[in-house]
Parts: C-alpha cells; structure tokens; sequence
C-alpha cells in the first residue's frame, strides 16, 4: 500500500507563486504515475498535472501549461509543483495522487493524499 504526504499550499496574491510536494512512502514499486488533480467548492476534482515517475513524460491541464511546473526526485520518491503566476481561478484543493498509470479520470487512481488548500486573491 502506498502513502501519500502533502505539504506546501497556503494563501498568495494573483501573479504570486506557490510549490506543492508530494512524498510516497510504503510499497511504491507499482507506481509509474504521480500528479495532482485541484477540487474547487462545487465543482469536479480535475487534473492538473501528471508525471510518469520513470520517463519524466508530462501531462498539463490547458488551464495551467505554461505557469505550473511538475517535477520528481525519484530518489525520495516525491513529485513536486511549481505554480507561476497565480490566478483566483486556481483556487481550490489540491491532492497528489499516485497510480500505475497516467489517467485522467479520478476514479481509476485509488491512492490520494489529504489534500491541501490553495487560495489566490486578487
């Protein structure tokens, strides 16, 4: 079973920046995919973001190409975000998810972490 720890998040302005990480513990050996999908109040939890742990190979929601930036250190099994440029609209929770796969569908991944709160303001 593998364990999924968040930190970073908080409250910044619009155009301010943000980084987010995401460390796996446990039996992460089936894991080929990390990423982070954003849940706003009301809303569907969507994908950001999506790296396969062993080629590097990079998925991006349109909303955010160009801003966020996702990374892994594969030595102690983390992923990281960089979010640029901040807007209002990518207020909402984020959670780091873990899976054998890259999917854009929430419900094929079934590892998740807690979540954490991104809030910009204008």
């Amino acid at each position: 079973q593998v364990q999924l720890e968040e930190s970073g998040g908080g409250s910044v302005q619009a155009g301010g920046s943000l980084r987010l990480s995401c460390a796996a513990s446990g039996y992460t050996s089936g894991t080929r995919c990390m990423g982070w999908f954003r849940q706003a109040p009301g809303k569907e939890r969507e994908a950001v973001t999506l790296i396969y742990t062993s080629s590097g190979s990079t998925y991006y929601a349109d909303s955010v190409k160009g801003r966020f930036t996702i990374s892994r250190d594969n030595a102690k099994n983390t992923v990281y975000l960089q979010m640029n440029s901040l807007k209002p609209e990518d207020s909402a929770m984020y959670y780091c998810a873990a899976g054998d796969n890259c999917y854009l569908n929430r419900y094929q991944y079934d590892t998740w972490g807690q979540g954490t709160q991104v809030t910009v303001s204008s």
